[in-house]
């Protein structure tokens, strides 16, 4: 690949365009907002003039909405040898493609499993991309050359594909992105109007569950409106299950024995079918689920007190799985959660007792 368009410079636009620039590939940069095509351009994602010739790819990077009538403006214009969209959605704009009449033997449907909670391309990054699946939906007569293109793509981009059925693929995401997103608002919601002395106490589960309902509203509509059905069968079973869980609940008030310990059965059933739900997430490197142990260690908010605990990690050779802060409401110091192996943990805070740090256990 020597050319690319990208048509649509938001986040993921202008990070793909980032991330081949970076590799020697010379892209052009298209948007309808000509202000955000400028901006992508000035963050050394591209140029804005138009290409002087079909190039090798063009990269459809807008939402679902748009995708049929952006690719096939594409297709009909001659723009690329080969054409492919980055949506999260992939069945709805190939079927609007099919009753366009288009030729879609250029065209390949993809979803790179990557974002933020911040859009626009001053949140792209050329790393976006390094590590997180990309998905790739080629249909029955996509071209070879094509499908060899959006490859290519996917490694200067870092990428992992991962070769999915386009309907297969929207209800993968409704389960694993849509719905996360509308559970996280639900929650994030009951704290609008919440007591200001309920809200001090927000600690790290609460931080987990809201963080990405900090997303951008237009964005998410334009993708919950292109994947309704999906997304509204997992919301029916979680109805289900919160239905049952209300009833549970209200039973565990009663002074009706049989009735609390139902009400028990039913909680303690959710609970543990949470627990198995979660350990098929996949862990490391995506890996099978590995047991660990947390280490939390007390640390303050100074300059390079990460760094000295990774520092002192390593001089004990215990490497470091997983790391996340949980802060203390009100000052300026936390907890930083050291995921180890097992075997590892007693070795760690042995380790950094020694070096002075105060271990929570």
């Amino acid at each position: 690949m020597r050319t690319a368009l990208v048509i649509g410079t938001g986040l993921i636009g202008t990070s793909i365009a980032l991330a081949l620039s970076a590799r020697g590939v010379t892209v052009h940069l298209s948007d309808h907002d000509p202000g955000t095509a400028r901006t992508a351009a000035a963050l050394g994602a591209g140029t804005e003039a138009p290409p002087e010739g079909p190039v090798d790819l063009a990269v459809i990077a807008v939402p679902p909405a748009h995708v049929a009538a952006t690719v096939a403006r594409a297709v009909r214009g001659g723009l690329a040898r080969g054409y492919l969209d980055v949506a999260s959605v992939k069945g709805g704009p190939r079927r609007e493609l099919e009753a366009l009449g288009l030729d879609l033997d250029s065209y390949l449907g993809t979803h790179p499993m990557s974002g933020k909670e911040r859009s626009g391309p001053l949140a792209a990054t050329a790393d976006l991309f390094e590590g997180r699946p990309w998905v790739l939906t080629p249909g029955r007569g996509t071209d070879t050359e094509v499908l060899n293109l959006a490859l290519e793509l996917v490694s200067l981009c870092r990428g992992v594909p991962v070769v999915m059925d386009a309907d297969a693929h929207d209800r993968a995401v409704a389960l694993v992105s849509h719905t996360p997103q509308l559970m996280s608002s639900m929650v994030a919601a009951r704290l609008r109007d919440a007591e200001e002395s309920a809200v001090r106490l927000c600690g790290q589960g609460i931080r987990d569950v809201t963080r990405i309902a900090a997303s951008d509203p237009g964005m998410w509509i334009d993708i919950l409106t292109a994947n309704p059905g999906p997304i509204a069968d997992v919301l029916s079973g979680i109805a289900g299950d919160l239905q049952d869980t209300v009833q549970a609940l209200r039973a565990l008030e009663s002074s009706d024995e049989d009735k609390r310990q139902g009400g028990v059965r039913l909680v303690e059933d959710l609970l543990r079918r949470g627990n198995a739900g979660r350990s098929r997430v996949p862990g490391k490197h995506g890996a099978a689920p590995a047991a660990y142990e947390v280490v939390a260690v007390f640390v303050t908010d100074r300059p390079g007190e990460l760094a000295r605990i990774f520092a002192d990690a390593g001089e004990a050779g215990v490497n470091i799985e997983d790391v996340r802060i949980e802060h203390a409401t009100g000052q300026q110091a936390g907890l930083a959660e050291l995921t180890v192996e097992p075997s590892a943990a007693p070795l760690l805070s042995a380790a950094l007792r020694e070096r002075g740090w105060s271990i929570r256990q």
